[in-house]
């Protein structure tokens, strides 16, 4: 049976419009960007149909450009939706930040640093450079590494941060292993960035580690 002939409040596109985006399941989500089914399979069966390949929604979204494309129903087009679809979501969570106190909205800190950070293979360790009264002056990404960690060098940061005029900094860096509890060099690296930036009067406000699912806070911890 096509879409168009069941109830209307079934009907992912009208269920979206009536109860909002948080009603739909990940499969009517998908239907509704893909648009169309395929002979024989309306949107909502293949979109369940691709969920169970890739093995969940986020796999299909992260998915290379070479496996997305050879999926049935998807291709080129659809590749470079989704990565424009994926940008502006980043580029929302980045504007939301700038304009809120950081400090205040942990939410969107916490959004912001998972979109960024999660899906890297490897390693990456980012600082996000803030003012006087902790609104964002820059987010950069700094070292990268293997999966096992990368190196993060104090002096290179020290020097970021006075070139950003940063009065304080928020760490980040990702477990790309999907656990977020933090290493012993995640601890001892957290110290002496606190120690070499407290002889510049920048302050440290706290350290994220992004995991699959969970976004670890050292000071949450009290571990700063």
């Amino acid at each position: 049976m096509p879409i168009t002939d069941w109830p209307m409040d079934e009907r992912p596109r009208e269920k979206l419009l009536l109860k909002g985006a948080e009603a739909l399941s990940d499969a009517e989500l998908l239907a509704i960007f893909l648009r169309t089914g395929v002979k024989g399979k309306t949107a909502v069966d293949l979109a369940r149909e691709l969920i169970n390949e890739f093995g969940s929604l986020r796999q299909l979204l992260i998915a290379g450009k070479q496996d997305f494309c050879r999926a049935n129903g998807l291709g080129t087009a659809k590749f470079a939706l989704l990565q424009a679809s994926l940008e502006m979501t980043r580029r929302h969570l980045k504007e939301k930040l700038d304009r809120r106190d950081v400090l205040s909205s942990p939410a969107h800190t916490r959004a912001f640093l998972t979109s960024r950070l999660r899906d890297y293979e490897h390693e990456v360790f980012a600082c996000l450079f803030l003012s006087n009264r902790h609104h964002v002056i820059a987010f950069e990404e700094l070292f990268r590494g293997t999966i096992d960690g990368a190196s993060v060098h104090p002096r290179e940061v020290v020097k970021k941060a006075l070139s950003a005029n940063a009065a304080a900094i928020i760490f980040a860096h990702n477990h790309p292993s999907g656990v977020a509890e933090p290493s012993l060099a995640d601890k001892t690296i957290t110290k002496k960035l606190k120690d070499a930036l407290a002889l510049v009067d920048i302050r440290v406000l706290d350290h994220f580690i992004v995991a699959d699912g969970y976004c670890f806070s050292f000071a949450e911890q009290g571990l700063i």
